[in-house]
Parts: C-alpha cells; sequence; structure tokens
C-alpha cells in the first residue's frame, strides 16, 4: 500500500532491531521536541524544505523479491512505497483517506459502488500514462486464481468487479458491504498492464525491477549489499507532495552490532536501534551530538505461533502450559531492559480495540506442570521428556538467523521448558527460507510478529478461509471466532466493532494458537541534518524529511 508505515494489511516481520526496539526516556540534550498542541514529536519542521542529498538506512533483512500483490513481508513493503501509487493516500495525522491518483471519489448509499476519478497526467516511469486500464488490470490481477496472493486477496473477496466508466474513471461493484473497502480499493498500489500483463505474473522478470508510478525507481539491486532508489524523472507531482532526497539508499545489514557501528561511524543516516545499544551505547555525548532520537509507539507485536497440525501442540491444554512456561517479564527486564510492554491479544494496546482487562498469562512453572499432569502429559519412560500416547513433548521452533535477540528470547525459553519436562529445539533459517517454510506450513512453531494496519480486521490472519492458503498459518479454526470477524467486517459502527472483537480476543485468549509475547516501542535515530521530522500516530513518515542546502552531504557527488 502506499505507506508501509502507515500500512493497510498486516505483514510479517521477525524480532530484531530494525523493528523490535522499545520505550525510553531520552535524555534531555536530544533536539525533537513535543509538540503538545497536535501530541507530535518533531524536530526541524519549521526550515523550508528543500531537494537534495540522499538518505542512507537499513535493511536488517533482504526480501525475496519485490511486487506489490505477491510480496508479502515489511522489508517489500518499505521499498514498494517509494516505487508505487495508489488511488488514494492517509493522511499521516489524522489517518482519513486523502487523493493522489485519484482527484476525488464517490461512495453510493449502500456501499456497493465506488467510484474513483483519476488524474489524467499520471505516467509511469517509463513514461507511460497510467489510466484506469491500468487500476482494472490490477485489480483482476489480484483476483486472478494463480496470482500468489492470499494475504491481499481475502480484503476484495465481496468487491466483484472493477469497471471502466472513460478513460479516467474505475467504479468498483461490491456484493456486500464492508467497513474498509475504501481504504483496501483506495490504498491498492496500481501496477502498468503493459509491463505485468505479459509472462508468468508470480515469478514475473520485474519482481527484481518494479516499474510503478511512484517518486522513486529501483536504479540497483544489489544482492546481499544494497537497494539504490533514485528519484523517478517521470515522477507526477512535481512541487506538492513530491519527497526531497535525490537518492534513498537501503543497505542490507543482517547483523545488529554491525549496523549500529555503521550508524555511529555515520555511514548511515537512521535506523532503528536496539533497546540494549540504547542504554548500554546511544547515550554517550558524542552519539547524541550527531543524532536525534524518536521513541514512539510501534503498531507491531510478536508472538510465538503454535502450528496446529502437530500432534503434540494441537491440544490446548499443551499450549496453555506453554504459554505459563514463558517467562515474560524475565525477558523484557533482562533482554530489553524493562522496555516493552506484554500483551495478550491481536490488537495493539492503547487502542481501542484492544481488550485491556482480558486474561494476563503469568509466568507459572508450577501451575504449568499440574496441567501437563492431569492430561497426562508425564515421563511415562524416564527419558527426562514428558511423554502421551509414546508421543514426546518435544517440538522445533523457528527463527532468523540473523537476529542475536530472537535467539536468546528462545534459549532462556529453552531452559524453562526443559526444566518441565518439554524438549524445545530452535531452528534458525535465512529470512527468504522462513517465509518459505511459514508459507508451506512446515513448521512445529514460529517465533515472529505482525505489523498492524490503523484499521484492524482480524479476518487475514484468524479467519478459517486463511488456513490452508493465507497468512493463518497455525491452522487456528473457531465457528464463533468466524462469525464475528464476519460480523464486525460488515459493521460501519466501530463501537459495535470494538465489542465483536471483545468476544473475539477472549476466544483467541483462551484457545492460545499464538504465545503473546510484546508489544515494542520504536527507538530510533535520525542524523541532525536531516529536517522535517514528525512522529505520527503509526510512527514516522519519511516522505516529509528533508535536508537544509548548506548540511547537505552527498550535493557534489556523481555517480561513476
Amino acid at each position: 500500500m502506499t505507506n508501509r508505515i502507515i500500512i493497510t494489511f498486516m505483514v510479517p516481520f521477525y524480532v530484531t532491531a530494525f523493528l523490535f526496539s522499545s520505550c525510553f526516556s531520552p535524555v534531555k540534550t536530544t533536539v525533537p521536541t513535543e509538540n503538545t498542541s497536535k501530541g507530535l514529536t518533531e524536530f526541524g519542521v519549521d526550515s523550508p524544505p528543500v531537494q537534495g542529498d540522499w538518505l542512507i538506512t537499513r535493511l536488517s533483512a533482504e526480501m525475496p523479491h519485490l511486487n506489490p500483490l505477491t510480496s508479502t513481508d515489511a522489508y517489500a513493503s518499505l521499498v514498494l512505497a517509494w516505487i508505487f501509487d495508489g488511488l488514494l493516500d492517509r493522511n499521516p495525522e489524522t489517518l482519513d483517506l486523502i487523493p493522489r491518483v485519484a482527484h476525488r471519489w464517490e461512495v453510493s448509499e449502500d456501499h456497493l459502488s465506488y467510484t474513483f476519478y483519476l488524474r489524467n497526467d499520471v505516467c509511469f516511469s517509463d513514461g507511460h500514462p497510467l489510466t484506469a486500464k491500468d487500476v482494472k488490470f490490477t485489480f483482476d490481477k489480484l483476483m486472478d486464481p494463480p496470482t500468489d496472493a492470499p494475504h491481499l486477496k481475502n480484503y476484495y473477496m465481496d468487491v466483484e468487479s472493477c469497471e471502466i466508466i472513460d478513460k479516467y474513471t474505475v467504479r468498483y461493484h461490491c456484493k456486500k458491504p464492508y467497513y474498509q473497502h475504501a481504504v483496501m480499493l483506495g490504498l491498492l498500489e496500481i501496477l502498468p498492464e503493459h509491463i505485468y500483463g505479459q509472462g508468468d505474473f508470480n515469478n514475473h522478470p520485474n519482481n527484481r525491477n518494479p516499474i510503478g508510478s511512484g517518486p522513486y525507481v529501483l536504479k540497483e539491486w544489489q544482492t546481499g549489499l544494497q537497494l539504490v532508489l533514485e528519484r523517478n524523472p517521470n515522477y507526477w507531482r512535481k512541487n506538492e507532495g513530491q519527497p526531497y532526497f535525490d537518492r534513498i539508499v537501503y543497505q542490507i545489514i543482517l547483523d545488529d552490532n554491525a549496523s549500529f557501528l555503521k550508524l555511529r561511524r555515520g555511514d548511515l543516516d537512521y535506523m532503528a536501534i536496539r533497546s540494549e545499544d540504547w542504554v548500554r551505547r546511544g547515550q554517550s555525548e558524542t552519539f547524541l551530538n550527531k543524532f536525534n532520537i524518536f521513541i514512539y509507539p510501534r503498531p507491531a507485536y510478536n508472538y510465538i505461533g503454535w502450528n496446529l497440525r502437530n500432534p503434540v501442540l494441537k491440544e490446548q491444554v499443551v499450549r496453555h502450559a506453554l504459554t505459563m512456561l514463558l517467562n515474560r517479564e524475565q525477558i523484557i527486564e533482562k533482554l530489553y531492559y524493562g522496555m516493552a510492554e506484554p500483551i495478550d491479544s491481536p490488537f495493539m494496546p492503547g487502542t481501542p480495540e484492544y481488550h485491556s482487562e482480558i486474561k494476563r498469562w503469568k509466568y507459572d512453572p508450577e501451575g504449568a506442570k499440574k496441567l501437563l499432569d492431569g492430561a497426562d502429559w508425564i515421563d511415562h519412560d524416564r527419558d527426562g521428556i514428558r511423554d502421551k500416547n509414546g508421543i514426546a513433548l518435544s517440538f522445533e521452533v523457528m527463527t532468523t538467523n540473523s537476529n542475536p535477540i530472537a535467539e536468546r528470547i528462545l534459549t532462556v525459553y529453552q531452559e524453562d521448558l526443559k526444566r518441565a519436562g518439554i524438549q524445545m529445539q530452535i531452528r534458525q533459517l535465512e529470512w527468504a527460507s522462513l517465509l518459505e517454510r511459514v508459507d508451506a506450513r512446515n513448521f512445529d512453531a514460529v517465533l515472529m510478529g505482525w505489523q498492524m494496519p490503523p484499521d484492524p480486521d482480524p479476518y487475514q490472519v484468524w479467519h478459517s478461509s486463511q488456513a490452508e492458503k493465507g497468512s493463518n498459518y497455525v491452522g487456528f479454526i473457531n465457528e464463533e471466532a468466524d462469525r464475528l470477524i464476519e460480523q464486525a467486517r460488515i459493521s460501519f459502527d466501530r463501537q459495535e466493532r470494538i465489542q465483536l472483537y471483545r468476544r473475539f480476543q477472549e476466544i483467541v485468549n483462551e484457545a492460545q494458537p499464538y504465545t503473546f509475547l510484546m508489544a515494542p516501542k520504536a527507538i530510533t535515530a535520525v542524523d541532525k541534518r536531516v529536517h522535517g521530522i514528525r512522529v505520527y500516530p503509526f510512527g514516522i513518515y519519511e516522505r516529509e524529511w528533508f535536508v537544509p542546502t548548506d548540511l547537505q552531504r552527498y550535493v557534489h557527488t556523481k555517480e561513476k
């Protein structure tokens, strides 16, 4: 979608420094100020923005490919947001929908018809005009059965068709109301038919060289090293709304320590830092003289997901015990220095949708052992591992191989499980391989996380229809949960949805298909030469960033 910080659908991430940082009060020497009238943290917003310079940051994992419809991870989303446009955008402060490629839109009273009126001056980066044909092509390609996009298709399943009214007008016809239709139709990134209309879409050659109508083009992709975005010379927004950097460079750095050293050395302009690095190394006078620190809630949570197809993990009492054996408080205190908040449901704390009175699963090793004893999960063969009907209480949990914090979380957990007579193996995989295994349902358990949208809809992750091919990787199936999710989707009354979601959270909390870990806050360090920074309700918005002329670093750098 258009802005991947303010994301529209849920995308997976793994627990790493880039995406898993937490709350800490900045020392008084940092420059960012709090705008009390708007509740925003900001820096350099009063300076007149100018074009020029580069912005260099980090990717902590490399995406398998770049395609707005089939890419499923947050890392691809970050890059695609610069390359593609949607019909609409979001106001980052209010989260209201605003015009983008469509200069206006209409919604029928019955919420079954959505008409978008396109600008006539938009073109793709290769110079071809963007018309209604491309909008229809994008939707039709998304809904084409062979297109591998189950994480997106569920949001459009009640859209019957996209009709071309004229060259610059499209109308979507829906068979059922859905409170997110305007959001999902408006923020769907538009593909050029003349590029993506030929060949195998899922393995299209332009998945390594995406062509869109956004403000940047992919200049270079050096596998394992970096992705370089360069200003799109054909971008239609020549004045208002055009980002300011000549280039945006994503350096692929898997190791957290190496990335922090590059940041401190000045090789990176900004990145999210680990709470450990912030506490131990980030509060020095030298560091704070060079970087502004922005601390804000990140719309994300992490979890250990249990594959309910597994003969051991399908038993609810086992999952209850596994959650009771995870010492979240110790992990937060020891690994995150108290800078994280435990959660117990798939909604973000602090939002109206979050069920703040839901049962809090506490660390209780003795209680967990009693549960397992009562369910006949005992060590019948005296080998030190509990078993039942000849099946050992043993499983494997997967995570990425490039994040030591995830490994440390699982190592702490592994010891507590061992003391309770449970065997857990830890398998670390490269990010793309991990996604492949999860998509294939070829796992016992996995440590991952979800980014959350401003308009929560649990259908993608929790509805039973998404269990075999979709984002319901763990295979959670519950008729009442399905019914609540479906009722919420057709309700345009937020308070009614909140009540439905409260009961839904109670069901998930009792079933424990996930052991929910915590919701982080982000600690982001940004070079002080970068101005125009605001922290909005759903994070930072780099499209407003710029570097004043006298502070630009790469102004005289020429491509060799």
